[in-house]
């Protein structure tokens, strides 16, 4: 008889093949050698290398089995108890002393779980493998398992088994381990940037498992505790313990929207610069180290671009423009949604990704102890899979008909201009939305959400099924895929959760299938909207473009005619001048032009519309009198901020007047071009700063300048260049108002954009200069009665 090799990690007995011999026979024989030598009944496998396995040898003789020996090439591995397992909830969840596993798969065949050990995954190859049975370890559409054992630095992964045919949406491939799209971390490469083995920008991945103990979470970090005073019971770490992250109490701030000043930041680019000379530079750890700039700012809420899982390196390349290498900085392009950005953390990879999820925590903990709350910029618009030509990594592997929004032939609809499109609206997938916000909200205390291209959530899915949304079907329903829905299901469930209801909700109301909902977004009262419109007027009318003066109060009121109709607030608003795409502030006062050459597309990538004006000279090499224009209308261009009704928020840098050398499309660069420069802060020149300081404290005192409604006749006055009389002809650059504050008495803003100096008469008050801004193109006086 020929040698068989048992390999099998389940508890109960391994099926063993075996040629003209009975099973009784040899289970007595078998129980006979365990007695006086090693049990067999638990015995693991290698995927790669069988010499990792234990082999049992059976030898037959006069047909009956005697078992000669079990050799051992290398350590036992490990051993657990396999069970059916739950179907809910989805992801690998700790419970009763061990953990579920549990993955959504309509159209697979099989599923197999695969275990790592974090050596193991290094040398790309599987620790142990548990095939799940259809009929004990499937429900519905739900392949499940639960396993008791010792999970210590192990990470998983799945394998898929089905058709495989584009055409048909089918991408199934057995070959392939796939991630967890509910895994809480991603665990590849640790240092940001950092190519994997034999140069490899996609190392396989895989995903933590959560410690059977539930709650705890991982070991605790000697440097955060060495840095920001944590509690002395982290000491534990020394005996290997597993501790709760401590919040400290910590509670949301739950500020009313219309008190915010928003900053939008990205981590990495934040502290990078040698110039931060923070500890743990372009970290989470570095952010809690430089929030106190923050407050000295005004500021009281963060806008964090992509911290979600993704990789930096997916289109890496070399840039021969810098001579140095294209990354993807920004992050908008997701691997795993629940999972923050592992190389973000300084801690990597260490403790299968969840010192990172304390650093991230710390990081909300820190903020909120400031008085700042931290909103997340979520990509659920489209994945880093790309289109039929990008890599299988999660979703297309795991179902791809049911995440992605397909064509009748298999094709990738691409409302998101990254080569495909989520399929938020099918039912799986908007509640994979949902639990992730929901997650976010509840483990890691962030304050809300700005929505990535936002108006993609609002299509239907493929495959639409009224019924199957709406509970019954609706009668002429003609909806084809993507098609814009007067009720998305997903913001709908978004809207009326009882735990993200009560958290801010910011929509980018556009995508880039030509679909513009600013001021029309599906809201139900509560939804915000990056007002692309408030940018695109404020900078036409500053810059002195007839014709603007009409709309430009509309922003200074926080665009009533976008939102009131709709039952909408000031505050629904969020209004900005500047952010990560486009022209910083000061690039926005310098550039005619984009000047995009360093992006390696020569220059055709980025927006040709910019709305911009050099001051007279093209770029930063200008006369002292350009220079000292440009100066004032940035001061210009922040005053407006504060001064209007709505939700300011500002850009990272501009503060200080940071400049990316005309460069409006900077997602590839990880060097100075993104980094803040906190010396160009400390100069002595930089008197920007001051100013945006004082400016978003004045906003902070004065109750007028963030109305919970639109201002009224009652509250506010317009005028010209005499009281009473304003001038909204084609040609006129001049707007002014009175505005009634309760603080501050009454205010008096005007903003001349013509390059004229003008001569007014002020309303017949008891006036008190409180100060002149601008000059020469832009002059705008803030005038306070006396008390």
């Amino acid at each position: 008889m020929e040698i068989t090799q048992c390999s099998s990690c389940f508890l109960y007995a391994p099926k063993l093949t075996f040629h003209k011999l009975q099973w009784w026979n040899l289970k007595s024989r078998v129980q006979k050698q365990k007695r006086n030598a090693m049990r067999c009944d638990m015995i693991g496998i290698d995927s790669r290398n069988n010499s990792r396995m234990e082999t049992l040898v059976v030898n037959a003789r006069d047909g009956g089995a005697e078992l000669e020996t079990v050799v051992v090439e290398k350590p036992v591995l490990r051993k657990f108890e396999v069970f059916q397992g739950f179907p809910m909830p989805f992801g690998a969840t700790a419970r009763d002393g061990g953990v579920n596993f549990a993955v959504h798969s309509r159209n697979a065949v099989s599923v197999t779980l695969c275990l790592f050990s974090l050596s193991d995954l290094q040398e790309n190859r599987v620790t142990q493998q548990i095939s799940l049975d259809p009929l004990t370890n499937k429900t519905g559409d739900v392949w499940h398992v639960f396993m008791k054992g010792e999970f210590k630095d192990m990470l998983y992964g799945y394998t898929f088994d089905g058709e495989y045919c584009p055409e048909e949406g089918h991408y199934y491939d057995a070959s392939r381990i796939l991630l967890d799209p509910y895994a809480k971390a991603i665990i590849s490469r640790g240092e940001f940037g950092v190519l994997g083995p034999v140069g490899n920008c996609w190392p396989q991945m895989a995903c933590m498992i959560p410690h059977p103990d539930g709650e705890r979470q991982g070991e605790c970090m000697d440097v955060a505790r060495s840095l920001f005073g944590l509690p002395s019971s982290f000491d534990a770490v020394k005996s290997h313990r597993l501790l709760i992250f401590d919040w400290e109490g910590d509670l949301p701030l739950k500020y009313p929207q219309r008190d915010l000043i928003i900053y939008e930041m990205h981590v990495r680019g934040f502290t990078r610069h040698e110039s931060s000379k923070t500890e743990f530079p372009g970290t989470y750890l570095g952010v809690v180290e430089k929030l106190d700039h923050l407050k000295e700012i005004g500021v009281n809420c963060i806008e964090l671009m992509p911290c979600h899982e993704f990789n930096e390196l997916e289109n890496f390349s070399y840039n021969s423009v810098l001579d140095d290498y294209k990354v993807n900085f920004w992050g908008y392009s997701t691997v795993n949604f629940f999972s923050p950005m592992i190389r973000y953390s300084s801690a990597g990879i260490r403790n299968c990704g969840r010192d990172a999820i304390k650093e991230f925590k710390l990081l909300i903990k820190e903020a909120h102890k400031r008085g700042i709350e931290v909103l997340m910029d979520v990509v659920f618009n489209h994945t880093a899979e790309g289109n039929e030509n990008g890599p299988i990594l999660s979703f297309r592997g795991v179902d791809n008909s049911v995440y992605y929004m397909l064509a009748p032939k298999g094709e990738f609809y691409n409302y998101s201009g990254c080569g495909n499109t989520f399929n938020c609206n099918h039912p799986i997938v908007r509640q994979l939305v949902l639990d992730c916000l929901r997650y976010w909200v509840t483990e890691m205390h962030v304050d809300g959400f700005r929505f990535d291209l936002a108006s993609i959530l609002t299509r239907g899915s493929s495959l639409w099924d009224a019924a199957n949304v709406y509970g019954n079907p609706i009668e002429g329903d003609l909806i084809t895929t993507g098609t814009p829905l007067s009720s998305p299901p997903l913001i709908d469930m978004i809207s009326n959760d009882p735990i993200l209801r009560g958290v801010k909700l910011i929509a980018e109301a556009w995508d880039t299938g030509g679909l513009y909902q600013v001021g029309f977004f599906p809201h139900w009262g509560i939804w915000s909207e990056w007002n692309g419109k408030y940018r695109d007027i404020v900078r036409q009318f500053i810059k002195g473009t007839d014709g603007f003066s009409g709309a430009f109060a509309e922003c200074l009121c926080g665009s009533p005619n976008l939102y009131q109709e709709g039952g909408r607030k000031p505050w629904n608003s969020i209004n900005f001048v500047c952010a990560h795409d486009g022209f910083t502030l000061a690039d926005l006062v310098t550039y005619n032009n984009k000047h995009n050459l360093p992006n390696g597309e020569d220059n055709n990538d980025g927006e040709n519309h910019n709305n911009s004006w050099n001051c007279g000279q093209e770029g930063e090499f200008a006369s002292i009198s350009v220079k000292k224009l440009r100066k004032r209308q940035m001061r210009n261009f922040f005053l407006c901020l504060m001064v209007s009704q709505g939700v300011p928020m500002i850009y990272m840098g501009d503060e200080y007047g940071h400049t990316k050398g005309g460069n409006n499309n900077t997602y590839c660069h990880d060097n100075d071009i993104n980094y803040f420069h906190w010396d160009k802060k400390a100069e002595s020149s930089c008197d920007l700063f001051r100013f945006c300081s004082l400016m978003t404290k004045f906003r902070h005192e004065c109750e007028s300048l963030g109305l919970n409604d639109f201002p009224t006749a009652d509250r506010l006055q317009w005028h010209g260049h005499v009281p009473g009389m304003p001038e909204w002809s084609e040609t006129s650059r001049f707007v002014a108002f009175t505005l009634i504050d309760s603080v501050k008495g009454e205010l008096y803003i005007a903003f001349n954009a013509s390059h004229l100096p003008i001569t007014i008469t002020l309303p017949e008050r008891p006036w008190s200069q409180m100060g002149a801004l601008g000059g020469h193109q832009q002059a705008y006086t803030i005038r306070l009665p006396l008390q």
